[in-house]
C-alpha cells in the first residue's frame, strides 16, 4: 500500500482559543470546503469533538458519484491537536492531524494528511492524474476561505 503525504500550514490573525472553537465544530467543514464536492454531514454535528465521535459525511467525488464517508475522532488534545481517520470511505487509508499553535500574529494551522488510495496501480495511476491535484484544490480553497474569513 502506497502511502502519500500532504502538509499544508497557514497562519491566521486569530487567537489559539477562536481557531480551536471554529475547527473543532464539524458543521464548519462544510464552510471550508469547496462548493463542487457538494460536501454534506450526515450525523455527527453539533455534538462537540471529542474522541470516539463518528462523523458521516456524503460528497461528490466527481462528476455523479456520490460517495459515504465515515470519520472517526481518534485523538484531541484540546487547543492543541485532533486527528480524524477514515472509517469507510473513497480512500483506502486517511489519517488527519490538525495543528494549532500560538504566534506573535494569531494562530498557526497545520495539517498533515496521510492517505492511500484503492484499486493498487489504478489507484496510483488515478493520484497521479486526479487525485493529488484534486486534495491540493481543496486545501488551496480552504486557505483562501480562512484567509478571506479571518484576515
Amino acid at each position: 500500500m502506497k502511502i502519500y503525504t500532504l502538509n499544508q500550514s497557514q497562519e491566521i490573525p486569530v487567537p489559539i482559543e477562536e481557531a480551536w472553537e471554529f475547527f473543532s465544530k464539524p458543521e464548519n467543514l462544510n464552510e471550508i470546503t469547496p462548493p463542487d464536492l457538494e460536501f454534506r454531514i450526515t450525523s455527527g454535528k453539533p455534538a462537540p469533538m471529542h474522541e470516539g465521535q463518528i462523523v458521516t459525511y456524503k460528497i461528490r467525488v466527481a462528476p455523479m458519484i456520490w460517495k459515504r464517508w465515515v470519520t472517526e475522532i481518534k485523538a484531541v488534545t484540546e487547543g492543541k491537536q485532533f486527528i480524524d481517520e477514515q472509517r469507510s470511505g473513497p480512500y483506502k487509508f486517511w489519517h488527519h492531524l490538525h495543528q494549532f499553535e500560538s504566534t506573535e500574529n494569531g494562530t498557526l494551522l497545520k495539517d498533515q494528511v496521510n492517505y492511500s488510495l484503492p484499486f493498487g496501480i489504478l489507484g496510483d495511476i488515478a493520484h497521479a492524474i486526479y487525485v493529488k491535484n484534486k486534495l491540493q484544490k481543496i486545501f488551496n480553497f480552504r486557505k483562501k476561505l480562512l484567509s478571506e474569513k479571518f484576515g
